[in-house]
């Protein structure tokens, strides 16, 4: 199915992190402000909202930081969430976390999570490289790398899982250290026993100007594009021979039909809470206040008076009407509706426009599904 039928009620938890990513998409923006986390008030309300408004009982835990860092906070919503009197005994649980937790939230994730995506970049070395554990936080696991406590925690999970419904998955950022060092990665998550894996071409990160007005970002960016799409290719084939989902967030389309790329598009089926208690659209943008050229997804806010939110219904009838169908670039693309004009947040991010191109992201979509066109659905949507 396309991947905006992933409908869920997400929550940005927190902006604390105890990591330091070489390449963190929003860095600059936590790191400028105070720590934030979502209160539960508006997490509550969130939940009886969109309860009441949509069939899906998904609910999923995200960034901007890492979700288990406010561990007390994402056990009350999801508790509040599966004992809700409308539904709450079909509510299904993710997480996309960076796998660097204590022995106490791992047992919890083991018993009340349904998908956990790992946010993993490979090999020891490279993990340990793009992914360092934060300083401040090295006592608490003894002085271990983040590669040692991802490591140890992912196989805790799939050996003790059982019969639970529980999928532990990896998301890889595929940057210049790992680019052609996919079908190594293939065989290592092999070895540690996940099956399934998707990878993220390296994007630019979000600041207060779009990247195309910003001459400095756009200098310090390298990513070889047509290096991705080839070693993509022959890690997709190594991992169909070991009976591993390789996917790629390029093709999170090729096993549907949709004029729209993914969720951003139809907000109210998938909204983010946001820690300062706005509605985002998007995954990129994770704090309402500070959305800057953004703001387009920026869809609502938690009225403090009323105790209800006050959604910006132009704002959503725009993001609605932004369809491949609707655009003059994707006009006569035969990639159309396997496509959806490309990743809305990366687009508007480097463009600054909600119908703008990223050409590079369109080559690579066209010679991908040249090889792979139409895929049988997919066992797991992106996350």
């Amino acid at each position: 199915m396309p991947h905006s039928n992933k409908k869920m009620l997400s929550f940005f938890l927190t902006t604390k992190c105890n990591l330091c990513c070489r390449y963190c998409y929003n860095a600059k923006e936590r790191n400028s402000i105070q720590e934030q986390t979502i209160p539960l008030e508006i997490a509550n309300a969130a939940t009886d909202w969109y309860f009441a408004n949509n069939e899906s009982r998904h609910i999923r835990f995200y960034g901007p930081g890492e979700p288990t860092q406010e561990f007390e906070t994402m056990k009350a919503i999801t508790d509040y969430a599966k004992n809700h009197k409308n539904g709450g005994n079909k509510v299904t649980v993710e997480i996309q976390t960076n796998g660097v937790f204590t022995n106490d939230i791992r047992e919890w994730i083991l018993n009340n999570a349904n998908i956990v995506w790992m946010s993993f970049d490979g090999m020891k070395d490279i993990q340990n490289y793009n992914r360092p554990l934060n300083p401040k936080y090295s006592q608490i696991f003894e002085g271990k790398t983040s590669a040692n406590v991802l490591e140890d925690n992912v196989k805790w999970l799939i050996q003790n899982k059982a019969d639970r419904n529980l999928m532990i998955g990896a998301r890889v950022t595929i940057t210049d250290s790992n680019i052609e060092k996919q079908k190594e990665m293939v065989d290592y998550f092999y070895n540690l026993g996940i099956r399934y894996v998707w990878t993220n071409p390296l994007f630019y990160s979000v600041g207060k100007i779009p990247v195309c007005d910003d001459i400095e970002k756009k200098s310090n960016y390298k990513f070889d594009m047509d290096s991705y799409v080839r070693n993509y290719l022959e890690a997709y084939e190594h991992a169909k021979g070991k009976g591993l989902f390789w996917g790629s967030f390029l093709t999170v389309n090729f096993d549907g039909e949709s004029p729209y790329h993914c969720r951003c598009c139809i907000p109210k089926e998938a909204p983010h809470i946001t820690p300062d208690g706005y509605i985002s659209a998007c995954d990129m943008v994770v704090l309402g206040e500070y959305a800057y050229h953004m703001s387009p997804f920026i869809v609502g806010k938690w009225n403090t008076d009323t105790k209800q939110f006050d959604f910006y219904e132009n704002k959503i009838k725009k993001l609605n009407e932004r369809k491949s169908t609707n655009m003059v670039h994707c006009e006569k693309c035969e990639v159309q509706l396997h496509c959806g004009g490309c990743c809305l947040g990366e687009t508007v991010n480097e463009t600054g426009k909600l119908d703008g191109q990223n050409p590079i992201k369109c080559v690579a979509i066209k010679k991908l599904f040249d090889t792979l066109g139409k895929t049988a659905p997919y066992p797991y949507l992106h996350p």
